[in-house]
C-alpha cells in the first residue's frame, strides 16, 4: 500500500490540464488562463480627473483660502466620455467630471466642494489642498506591453474586469473537466424511492448529492451516471454513461467483498490499474487507474470516507485538469484541545473544527464527535481535517498537528499530508 502522499502524487502526475479553448469573458469565470496576457494599451489611456471639479494650474490657486479666494474664468466643460478642446492658461479653469481627460495646461483638479460660483460666471477656489492632486496619470495602472495576467492564474471577478478593460474579450482558458460519478450497491437508491428509505428497506444515495456538490465546488462539471447494481452487467451499463467524461469517479465496490466488481470490470474495459489501497483511515480502499489517458478514481462507499478521499485525491485531480499549478490545499499548524486515542498505525484524517483561540490567536483543533466512517454529520460539523501521523496512536491535549482547512483558498504544489 502507498502512503497518502505517494498516492496523491501518483494521481496528480497522471492528470494533465485539459486542452485550452477561447471563451467569452462571461463564460470564463473561475477557469484558468492558458496564456500570458499583455496589454495593447496604456490604462488609463490618458491623464484624467479623479474628481468632479475644476482642472486648473496649481500656481493659480496657491494660497487660496476662504478669505482670499482665487477666481478663475471657466473656458469649457468636459464630461466623462468627452475630450477637452481648449488649453488651460493662467487665470482659467475647465469644469471637469470624474474620468474625463485632463486638458492641456492643467496640473490639478480642485474638488467641487472647495469652490463657489457658476461656470458661466467664473469659479472661486477657496482651498488649495488639491493643488497638484486628483489626477490619474496615463498608464499608472497598466503600461502598454505589460503582462497583466499570467498563464496558470484563475479568472476571478477582478481578473475578468482587467481583461475587459484592455478589450481582451476571449481569453484562452482550460475548459472545466466533465466529472462523471457513479455509485453502486443493490441497497442504494435515489430519493424518488423515499418511502423505502424511510421504511428502512433501502439506503439513500447520500454520496451522489455529496459528490455533486464537491465536484461543482472544485470547479468540475458533475455528470451523474446513476447507481449501478451489484452485478457486472449493471456496472458496465452505467459505466457506458460516463464514456465522454474527462474524469470518472466511482464510490463503493472497491473493497474485497463478493459483490465488489469495480476493479474487475474496469480491468476488462482496458483500464491500467495503478493503485488499489492506501495506508490511511478513513479511506484505505482507494483505486486509481487510466484508460487512454482518462483517469479513474475509485472512492470507498462510506460517506465520510468518500468526502475525505475526495478532498485529498479527487479535488487536486480536478484542479490539475483545470490547469491550476497548485492543486493541493496547504496544511496549517493547530493545537489539539483534547487527548486523542487511535487504533491501527495508519495516517488518520480526523474531522475537526479549527479556529483561533486565546490572545495570541493560535489555531486550536477540536474533534466534531465520533469519527466513524459512516457518521456523515462528523463532516457536516467540520471545517478541517486534522492529520495524525501513523506513529502517534496517542495524542495528548496541547499537541501541535497539521490540519487542512476545508475552505482555505491557499494552495500548494505538493501534498502536505
Amino acid at each position: 500500500m502507498l502512503t497518502p502522499t505517494e498516492a496523491a502524487k501518483l494521481i496528480v502526475e497522471h492528470c494533465a490540464p485539459l486542452p485550452p479553448e477561447r471563451r467569452p469573458l462571461k463564460e470564463a469565470l473561475d477557469l484558468v488562463l492558458a496564456e500570458d496576457v499583455a496589454s495593447p494599451i496604456d490604462l488609463p489611456a490618458w491623464d484624467n480627473s479623479a474628481m468632479d471639479g475644476y482642472a486648473v494650474r496649481a500656481a493659480d490657486v496657491a494660497g487660496a483660502t476662504r478669505e482670499r479666494g482665487a477666481t478663475l474664468r471657466v473656458i469649457e466643460t468636459v464630461p466623462a466620455g468627452g475630450f477637452p478642446e481648449r488649453t488651460v492658461t493662467p487665470g482659467t479653469a475647465t469644469r471637469i467630471f470624474t474620468g474625463a481627460p485632463l486638458p492641456a495646461g492643467a496640473d490639478s483638479v480642485i474638488r467641487q466642494e472647495d469652490t463657489e460660483g457658476r461656470p458661466e460666471d467664473g469659479v472661486t477656489v477657496f482651498d488649495d489642498r488639491d493643488a497638484g492632486h486628483n489626477i490619474r496619470r496615463r498608464g499608472e495602472d497598466i503600461r502598454r506591453g505589460d503582462m497583466v495576467l499570467a498563464a496558470g492564474g484563475a479568472l476571478g471577478p477582478a481578473q475578468l474586469g482587467v481583461l475587459a478593460s484592455i478589450a481582451h474579450a476571449t481569453p484562452l482558458v482550460h475548459r472545466a473537466p466533465r466529472v462523471a460519478f457513479l455509485g453502486s450497491g443493490d441497497e442504494i437508491v435515489d430519493l424518488d424511492r423515499a418511502g423505502e428509505i424511510l421504511a428502512g428497506r433501502k439506503v439513500a444515495t447520500s454520496n451522489s448529492y455529496t459528490l455533486f456538490g464537491l465536484i461543482r465546488r472544485a470547479g468540475g462539471i458533475p455528470l451523474d451516471a446513476g447507481i449501478a447494481g451489484d452485478s457486472r452487467e449493471s456496472l458496465r451499463e452505467h459505466l457506458a454513461r460516463a464514456a465522454d467524461a474527462d474524469l470518472l469517479v466511482t464510490t463503493a465496490g472497491v473493497s474485497v467483498g463478493e459483490h465488489d466488481f469495480v476493479r474487475e470490470v474496469l480491468t476488462e474495459l482496458g483500464y491500467d490499474m495503478k493503485l488499489w489501497r492506501v495506508r490511511m483511515r478513513p479511506g484505505a480502499p482507494l483505486g486509481f487507474g487510466t484508460l487512454a489517458g482518462r483517469p479513474w478514481i475509485g472512492l470507498p462507499g462510506n460517506p465520510v470516507s468518500t468526502m475525505v478521499t475526495f478532498e485529498l485525491f479527487v479535488r487536486p485531480a480536478i484542479r490539475r485538469l483545470l490547469g491550476h499549478p497548485l492543486p493541493f490545499r496547504r496544511a496549517v499548524a493547530a493545537c489539539t484541545a483534547e487527548p486523542i486515542r487511535l487504533g491501527p498505525p495508519l495516517r488518520h484524517f480526523l474531522r475537526a473544527v479549527v479556529q483561533p483561540e486565546g490572545p495570541a490567536g493560535g489555531l486550536t483543533a477540536r474533534l466534531t464527535g465520533p469519527q466513524g466512517s459512516g457518521i456523515l454529520t462528523s463532516m457536516a460539523r467540520a471545517n478541517a481535517l486534522l492529520i495524525v501521523p501513523e506513529d502517534r496512536p496517542d495524542v495528548p491535549a496541547g499537541t501541535t498537528l497539521q490540519a487542512i482547512v476545508l475552505d482555505d483558498p491557499q494552495h500548494v504544489a505538493l501534498p502536505p499530508f
